[in-house]
């Protein structure tokens, strides 16, 4: 697969087809980027289960650290790597050795390794790199353009608010 761009169908059947997300490299950090994306995630339904050896056993926003991948107690849709790409590869290593599979590994923004990729793949793991769940599901739900991010769309329509957060719409916690 072509990892230099995706299409929004790709990336948006993702977002719909995941529930269970495991963040390695989680930070409980109130203003680290992996903070935002965990937040974010759980307040969009998602059950999400962060991985830090350095905060294991510890609560953030209602869920309990995990030292590793295998510790989570249930099945993994997606694994969203917050970690520098030479940390990849063990990761990859980790996320093959679970059972089920996960549907999905996932590496943030700057995060990139094509050959761990390709093992993933193999494997019959989808893989996105160098993207952000929070930034896609923003993007594609329309969230963004709210705040004047160009969507490339151009309308003179005024998006309907509704209270809380905003979804593709057919996802219910």
């Amino acid at each position: 697969m072509n990892h230099d761009s995706y299409d929004d169908a790709y990336i948006s059947g993702i977002l719909n087809a995941v529930k269970t997300i495991a963040i390695v490299g989680a930070s409980a950090n109130d203003v680290r980027p992996s903070f935002f994306v965990l937040q974010y995630m759980l307040n969009k339904g998602f059950d999400v289960y962060p991985v830090n050896p350095g905060q294991a056993g510890k609560d953030i926003l209602g869920t309990k650290f995990y030292a590793r991948l295998a510790d989570i107690p249930v099945a993994l849709d997606m694994v969203d790597i917050f970690r520098a790409s030479a940390a990849v590869p063990a990761i990859v290593d980790e996320v093959l050795q679970l059972d089920p599979l996960p549907k999905v590994v996932w590496m943030q923004l700057t995060v990139r390794h094509d050959e761990a990729a390709a093992r993933a793949e193999a494997a019959g793991i989808k893989v996105v790199m160098n993207r952000c769940p929070k930034i896609e599901y923003g993007r594609l739900s329309g969230e963004i353009a709210w705040n004047g991010v160009n969507s490339g769309v151009l309308s003179s329509k005024k998006p309907i608010m509704r209270s809380g957060f905003q979804s593709f719409g057919i996802r219910q916690k």
